[in-house]
């Protein structure tokens, strides 16, 4: 199996990949989340994903023993909430913040493994947690007061719901085919919206909930393409993501990974975000520290 492209490591350059994929896919959906509401993008960008991992079920059905439904269910919803809040909040806030935000997941599966699974948190990863909330802490706390916005709660809530969903894949793996675990995630992301979507005529949520009921809008003109490049990207940076970690260690993935911090902070300010400020560069730059240190700690074990 041939290691390098071009003389690049392939695992590199798979993530490298998916991370600009991760980044256009969120280019596109700011730019759509204009006009359409947060729960009918997250519903476009999970139908094409169902199509295609679909269609591999059914050529190659499932191998698995099963067992844990609730659970399957569980990483399903979360990674759909998560996702649903990452995309509400890309209308309002720049991109990379919203990114930085959901890249917080690895300091909180390590939290959530070490309360979970019974996995120990060495001092690497206690500095790292604690690296992770203060750059939180510098990206969410404005330029005058001292008090979070409920666009930074949901950033947060972002991470810690994919944290959750990320968590539950390490039980999951033993019980069901990859594909199954994929599947429940954009399955419910499918069907959840659409749900919503309907009830929403009928139903008035409380203020914090709002974000996830929105009658639907029908897509007008070029809106069309950008949705379609939104879900095929979208899909692209799984796939390619998933690549990555068959040709080369977690760690050096992990760290590569970060790399859509970088993509969204452009691609965010070509669609017309302001430059950070010092205190939110700094965050962002702990936040990927904090990353880094998770990822290399893991890798080592």
């Amino acid at each position: 199996m041939k290691k390098y492209i071009l003389g690049m490591d392939r695992g590199v350059l798979f993530m490298l990949l998916a991370s600009l994929s991760f980044a256009v896919m969120g280019g596109f959906a700011k730019t759509v989340s204009e006009v359409l509401p947060p729960v009918e993008v997250t519903f476009f960008r999970n139908v094409f994903g169902v199509a295609l991992v679909g269609f591999a079920i059914y050529k190659s059905p499932l191998k698995q023993i099963g067992g844990k439904p609730l659970l399957l269910l569980f990483r399903g919803s979360m990674g759909f909430v998560a996702l649903l809040a990452y995309f509400y909040i890309i209308a309002f806030i720049p991109l990379g913040e919203a990114v930085t935000y959901n890249k917080t997941s690895p300091i909180f599966v390590a939290i959530f493994a070490y309360l979970f699974l019974n996995e120990k948190l060495n001092k690497s990863a206690i500095v790292a947690i604690i690296l992770g909330f203060i750059g939180m802490a510098c990206i969410s706390l404005p330029e005058e007061g001292a008090s979070f916005s409920k666009y930074s709660m949901l950033g947060i809530f972002s991470g810690v719901g994919a944290a959750l969903a990320y968590t539950s894949i390490r039980e999951l793996r033993a019980y069901y085919d990859t594909r199954a675990i994929v599947m429940s995630f954009m399955g419910i992301g499918t069907l959840a919206p659409m749900l919503l979507m309907a009830l929403s005529p009928y139903v008035e949520p409380p203020k914090y909930l709002e974000f996830m009921f929105d009658e639907f809008v029908m897509p007008t003109g070029i809106l069309w393409l950008y949705l379609v490049i939104m879900g095929l990207s979208a899909t692209a940076s799984q796939v390619l993501m998933t690549k990555a970690y068959e040709y080369t260690k977690a760690g050096i993935v992990g760290t590569i990974s970060y790399s859509n911090i970088v993509f969204a902070l452009i691609i965010g300010i070509a669609l017309g975000d302001p430059i950070p400020t010092p205190l939110k560069v700094l965050g962002i730059i702990l936040v990927i520290i904090s990353g880094l240190i998770v990822a290399l700690v893991k890798d080592k074990k």
